[in-house]
């Protein structure tokens, strides 16, 4: 597919409201161009979007509207959006084309980057959009990194079950708060990354399989860094730039070396800091949280029961009363 243009569906060069810098392949927001302008995909404020956690290369936003038509506009990034409510009557133009359709729950938008629009919608929709920037798909495996460009075919009434089965997964942990920080929804975005290159590219990859795990010395860079870095955003991206391969690999190789996905590895570390630093009757439970990199109170008791079976609270008074005796 290559570049394409940027400057909006109108042709023009003044793309209007500059578009924040993608740093990293950071999308800030679901951006679209109508009338050589960038603006907001929906006019609504998303009830949750991932601005806040900043996951690399996804921007996903979470939108309850009534009916509405959405203008002419032109897609900046990949497109997905998979809906969320009852039998919806919709309408769609691209290309010269008018095509029509009955929206029911799991029903999946994917549209390449460029791709030239206009909907309307006849009734209240509940729906979860993400954007994708090209780098999420070029990068997500070993054999698409010298790519610019990977080109997905284009759908308007797809119903497939694992796309939504990630994508309410990362709604679920925008509305957990993320407590395993970044990393988790990294790990989502790449597995729905590399499930896109191998199900719906134009021109479809088929990775290769490794076994054997991480070698001596890349595991233990990596452990090294996660150690280093448990009170700050450890995220997917990072680490597998550490082990310098491509994140689905990298998640792979991890997996056999240690028995653990790498978020689930972080998870446990931060437990076992808490636990370390709840046992220093001079620590505050919120300072031992939060020096284990749980973004909040809450989240850090939330975590610890699920994980070690009691709060924090009783750890420590457990813990003392068994130092004193």
């Amino acid at each position: 597919m290559g570049d394409k243009n940027r400057t909006g569906v109108s042709g023009s060069a003044d793309p209007g409201r500059a578009r924040l810098p993608q740093v990293g392949g950071f999308i800030p927001t679901i951006d679209v161009v109508r009338k050589g302008r960038v603006e907001p995909f929906l006019d609504s404020h998303p009830a949750k979007s991932g601005v806040p956690v900043q996951w690399s290369g996804i921007a996903i936003e979470n939108y309850t509207t009534p009916a509405l038509f959405i203008p002419r506009h032109e897609h900046l990034d990949h497109f997905l959006q998979v809906a969320l409510s009852s039998a919806v009557k919709y309408e769609v133009s691209t290309r010269g084309q008018h095509l029509r359709f009955t929206s029911r729950p799991g029903t999946i938008f994917l549209l390449p980057r460029g791709t030239v629009d206009e909907v309307n919608w006849t009734g209240p929709t509940h729906r979860i959009a993400v954007a994708i920037h090209r780098s999420l798909l070029t990068n997500a495996l070993d054999e698409t990194s010298h790519e610019t460009e990977i080109e997905l075919t284009e759908h308007w009434n797809l119903i497939d079950r694992h796309i939504s089965a990630l994508l309410i997964e990362m709604t679920a942990d925008l509305e957990d708060g993320s407590p395993a920080g970044t990393i988790y929804g990294e790990s989502l975005s790449n597995t729905l990354a590399v499930y896109l290159v191998k199900r719906y590219a134009v021109r479809q990859v088929t990775p290769s399989i490794y076994k054997g795990g991480l070698t001596g010395f890349r595991l233990k860079r990596v452990l090294d860094y996660i150690a280093a870095g448990l009170d700050k955003n450890i995220g997917l991206s990072q680490l597998a730039a550490v082990a310098g391969m491509s994140p689905h690999y990298f998640s792979e190789l991890f997996k056999q070396s240690t028995g653990h996905a790498p978020h689930s590895y972080v998870l446990l570390q931060r437990i076992e800091r808490a636990k370390q630093q709840l046992r220093d009757p001079k620590r505050s439970i919120i300072d031992a949280g939060l020096d284990a990199g749980f973004q909040n109170p809450s989240h850090f008791a939330r975590m610890f029961r699920k994980l070690v079976g009691t709060t924090p609270s009783k750890y420590r008074a457990d813990n003392v009363s068994r130092a004193i005796c």
